[in-house]
């Protein structure tokens, strides 16, 4: 059948959940137009998480099956007349990116915080100056917070470390991500980003490891949040 996913393919959570509210889309007859459940009946109805429900209906919004009306409700759409039975990966988790940046960040800045350097350092805050200039003249400084953190982990001194952190990064370019910062990324939660990105930077020039990892693991966890909408997205 059309769109099956391969053998020994790992589905992600969020392809599961769109299969089962396509599933109780066809089981409830809700036709084309009509309002699915509120998204907080649809978790419970379904038993999964706010978080993997809302990747789970932007990806079928991306397929089509359904369409997210701000304020008023998902509706659904049509079925595709190619037969489509499943929903197609369109990248990375971004709640899950957010989870391994929180892990991965928050260690790697603790060992950058014991190798600072006054060259290291001034990358670091090349990239912040970078990041406010962007946001001054209204642009998304996407490129110099990926700079920042990427600055970060050079001071830490390990290659396969930088490289983990910017496919982490970049995952935010995925389908299913961009749609998602899209809908979350304003003036003000890329202002809230950048002085979570200020605090980072002072926790690294006083050279304290337990404050860098606490600004890093604080930044990340507040960026998860607007990600997934439990907040008001930057990375």
């Amino acid at each position: 059948m059309p769109n099956q996913h391969r053998a020994g393919e790992v589905r992600r959570q969020y392809q599961l959940v769109a299969d089962k509210i396509r599933v109780l889309i066809d089981e409830q007859g809700i036709p084309a137009g009509g309002r699915l459940p509120a998204e907080r009946e649809l978790a419970l109805q379904l038993g999964v998480s706010r978080p993997s429900l809302r990747e789970a209906l932007i990806a079928l919004e991306i397929d089509g099956r359904v369409e997210i009306r701000g304020g008023s409700g998902v509706y659904a759409c049509a079925p595709p007349m190619n037969g489509q039975v499943a929903t197609s990966s369109l990248g990375e988790s971004p709640a899950e990116l957010a989870q391994a940046r929180v892990v991965l960040e928050s260690a790697i800045i603790t060992l950058a915080a014991a190798r600072v350097s006054k060259a290291s350092l001034q990358r670091v805050e090349d990239a912040l100056n970078a990041m406010r200039e962007d946001h001054a003249s209204g642009r998304k400084p996407v490129e110099s917070d990926r700079r920042f953190h990427l600055s970060i982990a050079e001071m830490a001194g390990n290659s396969v470390l930088i490289g983990v952190v910017g496919t982490l990064f970049d995952g935010r370019h995925s389908p299913i991500a961009s749609r998602m910062s899209g809908q979350a990324e304003s003036t003000h939660t890329w202002q809230a980003a950048l002085g979570e990105h200020e605090a980072i930077y002072h926790a690294l020039e006083a050279r304290n490891p337990q404050a860098a990892a606490a600004a890093m693991c604080s930044h990340l966890l507040a960026s998860m949040g607007r990600w997934v909408g439990e907040g008001t997205s930057a990375a």
